[in-house]
């Protein structure tokens, strides 16, 4: 894990564009290497668990983070499965804090 985690996400006001390119690459390389930048927009990760609880409390740790960074993924919740998309909506892509929010996600699991 690289220092994103420590990093904490800021409040994207718009009017910036999304990241690309090079930028993706380089801040993608830092995050656990499950992790991966869908058609340059949102980046998405699955997990897996032995059981529906541990898949629960793995989601109410990242709705913790969520609220603490004030950054809010999508994460869909299955049976000894968790997935998580990610990207600021207010530019519709992707910014440095969507992979800072990754890496915190990433510590919380462990990984």
């Amino acid at each position: 894990m690289t220092d994103l985690a420590a990093k904490t996400c800021v409040p994207c006001h718009g009017g910036v564009p999304p990241l690309s390119g090079d930028a993706l690459a380089s801040l993608l390389s830092q995050l656990d290497g499950d992790w991966r930048v869908v058609e340059g927009h949102h980046l998405r990760r699955e997990y897996s668990f032995a059981d529906f609880a541990s898949a629960l409390a793995f989601t109410n740790q990242v709705g913790a983070l969520a609220e603490a960074e004030g950054h809010h993924p999508d994460v869909h919740l299955a049976w000894g499965r968790v997935a998580i998309d990610i990207w600021t909506h207010k530019i519709d892509g992707l910014t440095e804090s969507d992979f800072v929010l990754a890496a915190k996600i990433e510590r919380a699991h462990g990984s």
